[in-house]
Parts: structure tokens; sequence; C-alpha cells
């Protein structure tokens, strides 16, 4: 049996490296603590491959390009990695990026595995050349409808900043609660204060208020107004895009930012794998690994099995979507064509409604599994 080592060894060290490119938020206006978690995940991912034998002996490199939310800085990316030679491309966190990364990895003829993008759209066409492990907005986010409805909520508010993926989201909320009896009161946070979207609430009787806005601005804001209104002690805040997943957000809100449910990409109990993945995530990170570390792991399994399997010739990885089965952190994966999703889909990653403990905001509570 062979051991695992640090570093691959010395005659397989020296052979051609088959290069992944990374695309990765890891500086404002990104998101860049989920960023850091999505690279550990996919630094693990490339690690393990690499001490299982690598591709066909040869070693894995990882070559990580920061796109700080801009969709044309993910897109430049993208035409250098292909320069690069790169085999596959790997990452992303924030939808619109993802959507940008997508279209040229389309048009480039280039694979990409998107990592935790959500938007339904990746594409404006049905391509080969894109497989995404993150479920579809419209799966996620009906599921964080029907937990709303199951917690009796129906006069829900929505205040939102302006982005292709917010418009998306709280369409796809008014769409599913509509003909369930549910109403959904659009409030624009570019214009409205913390105050002034307190008093919309209070205005619009409702019973939630969902966050549709950045982190950690104005979103921290907003829970502190809401969190300190009176009016407001009965209405549950709601944050579907996952902002309260990170410690990030424990350290700026405290108690204020516990029991705001938000959707997470995890079973309820891990199985064997993930449950060492998330053991070797901890210690890399020094906390808790998000979700997305699991996405990022997951995205480098899939690429190595394939890159193995299929060779390293960009046509081949692409046609092999449809044939992948591999063992993932959080369960089996394989790709279809889903309905209404325009790339090869994993369906579905676990989903769950989460909160943090008021009484313990450090630990999480599964509100609702879809």
């Amino acid at each position: 049996m062979r051991t695992p080592s640090a570093s691959p060894p010395a005659d397989r060290a020296e052979r051609p490296r088959v290069r992944i490119g990374a695309l990765v938020p890891l500086s404002r206006p990104g998101w860049a603590e989920a960023g850091r978690h999505l690279l550990a995940g996919l630094e693990l991912g490339v690690r393990e491959a690499d001490d299982s034998g690598g591709i066909a002996g040869r070693p894995l490199e990882l070559v990580v390009r920061d796109t700080a939310a801009d969709p044309r800085r993910a897109a430049a990316a993208v035409d250098e990695l292909a320069r690069l030679g790169v085999a596959a491309l790997a990452g992303e966190y924030h939808s619109v990026v993802a959507r940008a990364a997508a279209a040229r990895a389309d048009a480039l003829g280039l694979p990409f595995l998107c990592s935790s993008a959500v938007l339904d759209a990746l594409t404006e066409r049905p391509t080969p050349w894109v497989a995404r492990l993150a479920p579809a907005q419209s799966h996620g986010w009906r599921t964080y409808a029907d937990f709303l409805l199951g917690a009796g909520h129906r006069r829900i508010a929505v205040a939102a900043e302006p982005s292709v993926y917010w418009a998306s989201g709280a369409r796809i909320l008014r769409d599913h609660l509509a003909p369930r009896g549910g109403t959904v009161i659009d409030l624009d946070a570019r214009t409205l204060d913390p105050a002034a979207v307190c008093d919309a609430v209070v205005d619009g009787r409702a019973t939630a208020l969902l966050l549709l806005v950045g982190h950690p601005e104005p979103a921290v804001s907003l829970v502190r107004a809401v969190r300190r209104d009176r009016r407001l002690a009965e209405v549950m805040i709601g944050a579907p895009a996952g902002q309260p997943e990170f410690a990030e957000w424990a350290a700026s809100l405290g108690r204020d930012g516990a029991a705001v449910p938000f959707l997470r990409y995890l079973p309820e109990r891990l199985g064997p794998l993930g449950a060492r993945v998330a053991t070797a995530l901890r210690e890399r990170l020094g906390e808790e690994p998000s979700f997305v570390a699991f996405e990022g792991y997951d995205t480098v399994t899939v690429l190595a099995e394939v890159l193995r399997t299929r060779g390293t010739d960009r046509s081949g990885t692409a046609g092999a979507w449809p044939r992948v089965a591999v063992e993932g952190t959080r369960g089996p994966i394989r790709f279809s064509r889903a309905p209404g999703v325009s790339v090869w889909q994993w369906a579905w990653a676990p989903t769950q409604v989460v909160d943090r403990d008021p009484a313990e905001p450090g630990r999480f509570r599964v509100l609702h599994t879809g």
C-alpha cells in the first residue's frame, strides 16, 4: 500500500504538469472569505489527487486567478488561462462573474466546471463545455420559499440591490409564492436607508424581511436596524444567498446575526469521505469549513477523475460530463440536462435551510431540507 506524501516523487515532479485554471474571488469587492474557502477546497483536492498518483503519473498544478467579483476581469483571466494551456477551468463563487467566465469558456472550447455559482442561465445557450456542481438558483430558492410557507410567512418583504442574481432570486420567490398565497413586497435597498426599510416592512405588514444585498454593507446595517426596532420584534430576517454561513457574519453581528435562515448545500450528516475532508479543511482553514470549501474539493475530485479516464484533451473532457460517476463529499455526483438549465448540472447537491442558533451562534440549526 502506497503511503501518501506531501509532495510528488521526484520522477513525477519532473514530468509536465497538468494545469487546471482556478477562478476565485480573493479581494474586494469580491466576497474574499467565500473565495478563501473555495480555494482551500480546490487546493486540498489537488494535493490528494497528487498523493493518489496524479494524472497518469503527471502532477496537477492549480493556476489561480483572482476575479474580485469583476466579470470583465474573469473573462480576461479565462483568455489568459486558455493561452497558458490549462486542461480545464474550475471554481468561481459569484454568479454574474461565473456567467462571464462560462461565456468565454464556451467561445474558446475550454471545459469549465463551475463550483459555486447558481444562476440557472449560466450561459445564453446550451453548451457542452460547462458543467456545474452547485444547485441551480431555481432549485435552491424554491426550497427556501417552501421553508417560508411552512413557517407561516405569507407577506415577505425583499430588500434588494440591482443585480441579475438578486433580480433572478426575487423572481423565483415571487413565482413560487404567489400561487400558494404568498406576497412579495419589493424594497429598493439603493434608495431606502435602514430606517426607511424598517418603516416599509411595518407598513407592508410583512412577517419576514429577506436581504438580497451585499455583505458586509448594507446587510450588517439592515440587520442591526431591524433588531433594534421594537415594531419588528416578531419579523424574521432571512438571507437565502448564504451570507450567515461565514465567520465574518458572526464577527460583525454577534447574536444579532443568529436566527437568520439561509441556504446551505450540505447533507444533514457527512459520510466517511465528507467527514475526513472536513477534518483536513478545518486544519487548512483554521475554522469550520463552509459548504463552499466542499464544493471546491468536489470540483477537483471530478476533474481529476475525468482527466485520468479521458485524458487531457479538452474536447474529451467536455464530452465526459454525461458519463461522470464520482463519489463526492456530499454524495454521488452525476451530471444531466436539467430543465431550464443551460449547462451540465449535478441535480442536485443536498440542500438545507439553516440558521445560527441564538443560544450558541457558532452552532447551526437545520430548519428545512429540500
